[in-house]
């Protein structure tokens, strides 16, 4: 789509306008924002030449969550990390990479957009699927990736989790409906661009529990004659972090341009960009202008639902712990 673009010079504003030394920046992400980055990241080069009459590459890394932020941990040198679990960021605080402050940088906590949970289910719905109770029985079967190693995963685990604790009256129910959700995955791929794949091109299950911006390109990219989203009644919300690695850009001398770069996000045509690519925009003018994009539904945060990254991952993620205990079982 063409649309005027509003470039503030704010955020590049402590970049010199003379020819200087050429820019590169690793781009080290979780992997169903590739799309995003893509589409975005040749606007911010040729504005940023443009500007600074510099060269500049934006090299980029897709994957899991965790396993990215485990790679840039373990020496993948990034400069900026796009994560959608702050414990993530905060694992690279923890080993000196992140600076502690570096949700303090940015507006809105350092994140840009966000994203919720919901359903991809082939056209027609010929399953009748609605809400998390018809991935529970015994006829559907369902897509997501595996929680223990992506965040969009995590986020579908909590979401259904969310959903059986609102509807039922003690523990006992909600685990038996998590049993037998979890019995119906026949699969689980490491990544949710792994999971799209094997639902959309493997015609692998009835339903893909996914980020609405991940079933949004899928329904739009591959044809609104082949799939349709579904919105269920509960859903977890999931933001968008961006941090600086710092660490690394010292060490690459390109901390200005990372920090360049991610100031940007929160610019017009960062924004515009992301809602074409199905995130909801923290702009609310923006948000508002593509509001058929992205209908209402009631959503939850989960750190306030099941507590902090730390905890959540220590009862449900952990080797043995809730999530083994329910699938395994």
């Amino acid at each position: 789509m063409k649309f005027k673009r509003k470039w503030s010079a704010l955020w590049l504003s402590a970049v010199s306008v003379t020819a200087l030394a050429d820019q590169s920046i690793l781009l080290v992400s979780y992997d169903v924002i590739r799309d995003y980055y893509q589409d975005y990241a040749p606007q911010f080069i040729q504005y940023y030449q443009a500007q600074t009459q510099q060269n500049l590459n934006i090299a980029q890394s897709f994957g899991g969550a965790s396993k990215q932020a485990i790679a840039v941990r373990n020496g993948l040198p990034a400069d900026v990390v796009t994560l959608n679990q702050q414990n993530d960021v905060d694992l690279l605080v923890k080993n000196g990479w992140v600076n502690a402050d570096w949700q303090q940088q940015y507006p809105n906590q350092a994140i840009p957009f966000n994203s919720v949970t919901v359903f991809l289910v082939r056209k027609g719905n010929p399953k009748g699927i609605h809400d998390w109770n018809d991935l529970a029985r015994a006829d559907v079967s369902v897509i997501f990736a595996n929680p223990k190693t992506s965040g969009n995963g995590r986020y579908a685990y909590l979401s259904a989790l969310g959903y059986a604790q609102k509807q039922y009256s003690d523990q006992a129910q909600t685990h038996d409906f998590m049993r037998r959700l979890l019995k119906n995955i026949p699969v689980f791929d490491a990544g949710a661009r792994a999971a799209s794949i094997t639902f959309t091109q493997r015609q692998v299950g009835d339903v893909l529990v996914t980020p609405e911006n991940e079933a949004g390109l899928a329904a739009h990219a591959l044809g609104d004659d082949l799939f349709e989203v579904v919105y269920p009644s509960y859903s977890a919300s999931a933001d968008v972090f961006v941090a600086e690695v710092n660490k690394n850009t010292r060490r690459h001398h390109n901390s200005q341009t990372a920090r360049d770069f991610i100031a940007s996000l929160w610019q017009e045509p960062a924004q515009r960009i992301a809602a074409e690519n199905y995130f909801r925009p923290t702009n609310p003018t923006i948000l508002a202008e593509y509001q058929s994009r992205f209908p209402a539904l009631e959503t939850f945060n989960v750190n306030r639902v099941f507590g902090d990254w730390a905890t959540i991952n220590q009862q449900h993620f952990a080797d043995g712990a809730l999530f083994d205990q329910l699938y395994l079982q």
